[in-house]
């Protein structure tokens, strides 16, 4: 604490002392005027590094399907959220004749690392999609390629089924991916396993197809591990019991309702953590043929 000072004499007044000003050294000038400079030219490259970044996530946006797609009586929704700068999931649709490709993804890692392989993955998956619209065999051309540059590439999770949107078949491939869930307008509830290991890991790797028919009003949801994983304050999972629950309570009229609503139950589940994974959730639904709900 500072003390004021005091004259002698018999009044004894306070005098408020303040200190002179420190003359400023001209010497130091130069060395303030070159760290002015540094300041200005740190801000500038930042400023530059923020809009790259923001123009790869552009390029990343247009890479990916918009966030609601029509094919006949589907409607395809989708969302992906990024954890830091860039996401490493990644979901496209893919027109294939009268069939559609529908592709989720998911780069092991996050941010600029795993960002900056989705544009190489999404190119595979059409590379792969022209030579031939099996998803067994897709998925199998894409880890074929994936593991001649390992160790460079990532391992990959990928979700890849083929719609008929004038049938309802789906037939599908998950290499390493979480389990879609398929919701029946019944109740019933069914899980989409067949396929086999993470790309990019064995040269060699087969993979299952399965197959499936979406009926009016069936509800086909799949999502990364960042919706699983999504962790609340007490550190639990958000896990497949909660999805399966949301699932069932979301309202079914519309891909985008049911979306929304699970999106909701996963961020208020999470709502003091902060995102570790990057989260990715697609919503395929079937109405009737005459359009109605």
């Amino acid at each position: 604490m500072r003390q004021s000072g005091f004259t002698g004499g018999s009044a004894g007044r306070a005098v408020n002392v303040q200190a002179a000003p420190t003359p400023r050294n001209s010497s130091n000038r130069p060395r303030e005027r070159e760290l002015e400079l540094k300041l200005a030219a740190l801000q500038e490259d930042y400023a530059d590094l923020h809009a790259a970044l923001f123009d790869a996530a552009q390029v990343h946006r247009r890479l990916c399907a918009p966030r609601l797609v029509r094919r006949g009586d589907f409607e395809i929704a989708s969302e992906i959220f990024a954890v830091r700068h860039l996401p490493g999931d990644f979901f496209t649709v893919v027109d294939a004749g009268g069939s559609v490709i529908l592709a989720l993804g998911d780069v092991c890692g996050h941010g600029l690392a795993a960002g900056m392989w989705t544009t190489h993955l999404v190119g595979l998956v059409g590379i792969h999609t022209a030579a031939s619209p099996e998803p067994d065999l897709i998925v199998t051309g894409v880890n074929r390629h994936l593991s001649r540059m390992s160790p460079a590439a990532p391992p990959v999770s990928l979700f890849l089924a083929r719609l008929d949107p004038a049938t309802g078949t789906l037939d599908y491939c998950s290499a390493g991916h979480p389990p879609a869930l398929l919701l029946r307008a019944d109740g019933q509830l069914e899980s989409l396993s067949e396929g086999g290991p993470l790309l990019g890991v064995l040269p060699a790797a087969s993979f299952a197809r399965g197959r499936l028919q979406l009926r009016a009003g069936d509800v086909l949801l799949a999502c990364s591990d960042g919706i699983l994983e999504s962790r609340n304050s007490s550190d639990q999972e958000f896990g497949y019991e909660r999805l399966e629950a949301q699932l069932r309570r979301a309202p079914t009229g519309s891909a985008d309702g049911v979306l929304f609503s699970v999106l909701g139950a996963v961020q208020d589940f999470a709502v003091a953590s902060e995102l570790a994974d990057d989260t990715s959730l697609v919503v395929v639904r079937r109405s009737n043929p005459q359009g109605n709900a």
